[in-house]
């Protein structure tokens, strides 16, 4: 399918609409200009009626001698500052203005046609008619305004409007060479609207495609990171729609180039820890048949060892991969205090438990991943804490809580404090036969961001270390979350036991 680009549409929809509204426009005011130009053509019919009627009764009388009949017409040209001559009855001219001979001298300009009028004795008075005007000339202008014999300076209005008409003229020239006659107020219409169309959909191009062009310089940037440059990523120039999609956009790559990235990482550790178990049960179904019989129950307890090692590694990253893909998870309502000591209970582990008689620890999530948040919590403990685990329960500010699990084990270096908590991450001399897999504290911070808490290490007083959660209050907690209905949590905590 072809595609259309984008910047051609919108700029055709414009000029599209600047054309019929130059449509309506020109309609609507031609309509308006034929009305004003018969009501002007009435005035100046009933103005050339009129200075007939007074010519006829202030000139001398036919009989009169044609220099006197001159003389009294020139005076009542330059009195009226009209364009006026006249004829005997036989037709010859008696005499001619000067304003009248100027219009004989550009018989076929614009600015004026001459009018016959017939006298009652027979005489004809020849009187220029202005052509139809919506504003005066300049010679009409200084003729009104300034008394006869003086010179005048063209006002800078009037000087921009002359320029204008200049223009104009020599534009009807090109586009009506030799068609004087159709040059009218309504062809100048037409023709100043034509050139306003021109000059705004000539200026209206750079605009639209400098939008458009932001919104392809995005497509560019889409087809990049979907060909598989992740770290690739978009301008967001702005503060429009355009800008605001191009943020999303950004802020989806991260998203997704941290879990690519975190997915290849789990993948490869993931690999290298199955080879260790694997390899050691290798070797001892190798030897099962050749070592004596007393020490074939040993080979079995640690081929069993091993599938345990390879379950749990497995469960584990399950859960990881499943709390990478999904960011929501059930907020059910949890009562940590039963939580805390159920799971305490379960390892022989002491608890403080900082709450008032009859009270609850209440807060929502999902029940299953924070029992397997303070289950890492406490085996771990027990494994690396020197046989003397605590649990801590206490209350925070807003309804928040904190639980605490403290051990006497050699104790986290604070420069390892955060690195711990990275998958199959392990602290020097805690090796794989220790037990675990590297991704138990992991889950306890994924857990924890997923109830909008987190997750850390500190130091103990008197030795040892302190690992805590600190999760939000119920509200707060089903804010954070998201959302989720129990078929998610469901697949969410499906490798969970």
């Amino acid at each position: 399918m072809p595609v259309r680009n984008l910047y051609l549409s919108i700029y055709l929809t414009v000029v599209a609409v600047l054309l019929v509204f130059a449509l309506v426009a020109g309609a609507l005011v031609s309509r308006h200009a034929e009305a004003e130009r018969g009501r002007i053509e009435v005035a100046v019919s009933e103005r050339t009626a009129a200075w007939a009627e007074l010519l006829e009764h202030s000139l001398p009388p036919a009989g009169a001698d044609e220099m006197q009949q001159a003389a009294a017409l020139l005076d009542w040209s330059r009195r009226l500052r009209i364009a006026i001559a006249l004829d005997a009855r036989d037709g010859h001219r008696i005499a001619t203005s000067e304003l009248y001979a100027d219009v004989e001298a550009h018989e076929g300009a614009l600015v004026a046609q001459p009018t016959r009028v017939q006298l009652s004795d027979g005489r004809a008075l020849w009187l220029v008619r202005p052509r139809q005007r919506t504003r005066p000339s300049f010679a009409d202008a200084a003729a009104d305004a300034t008394p006869a014999g003086q010179a005048v300076a063209p006002p800078a209005a009037l000087s921009v409007d002359s320029r204008l008409d200049d223009w104009l003229d020599r534009l009807y020239e090109l586009v009506l060479p030799g068609q004087a006659e159709l040059r009218d107020e309504g062809t100048r219409l037409v023709m100043l609207m034509m050139v306003l169309f021109v000059a705004i959909a000539g200026g209206s191009y750079p605009v639209v495609r400098r939008l458009t062009r932001r919104l392809e310089d995005l497509q560019r940037g889409v087809e990049t990171f979907g060909a598989g440059k992740l770290d690739h990523r978009v301008g967001e120039a702005g503060q429009d729609e355009v800008a605001a999609v191009a943020s999303s956009f950004n802020r989806a790559a991260e998203r997704v180039e941290a879990l690519v990235r975190a997915n290849r990482s789990l993948l490869a550790n993931a690999s290298h820890e199955l080879r260790s178990p694997l390899a050691r049960m290798k070797m001892a179904v190798a030897m099962y048949e050749d070592v004596p019989a007393g020490q074939r129950e040993r080979l079995k307890a640690e081929i069993e060892r091993d599938i345990r090692e390879l379950d749990a590694l497995v469960e584990e990253v399950l859960l990881a991969s499943r709390l990478d893909a999904q960011s929501s998870i059930a907020h059910d309502h949890i009562d940590l205090l039963d939580l805390a000591a159920d799971e305490a209970g379960r390892i022989g582990a002491s608890a403080e438990l900082d709450i008032a008689a009859g009270g609850s620890a209440s807060l929502r999530g999902d029940e299953r991943l924070l029992r397997r948040a303070l289950r890492n919590l406490l085996e771990n403990a027990r494994r690396y804490g020197g046989g003397e685990v605590l649990l801590r329960l206490a209350p925070l500010a807003a309804g928040a809580w904190r639980v605490e699990v403290c051990d006497r084990g050699p104790g986290v270096p604070e420069s390892e404090r955060e690195r711990i908590f990275e998958p199959f991450y392990r602290l020097p001399g805690h090796s794989e036969t220790a037990g675990g897999v590297g991704l138990g504290l992991s889950l306890v911070k994924q857990i924890a961001a997923r109830h909008g808490g987190r997750a850390g290490c500190e130091s103990r007083a008197g030795g040892g270390s302190c690992f805590f959660l600190e999760l939000p209050g119920a509200g707060a907690t089903a804010a954070a979350s998201g959302g989720k209905t129990k078929a998610d949590a469901d697949r969410l905590a499906g490798s969970m036991p």
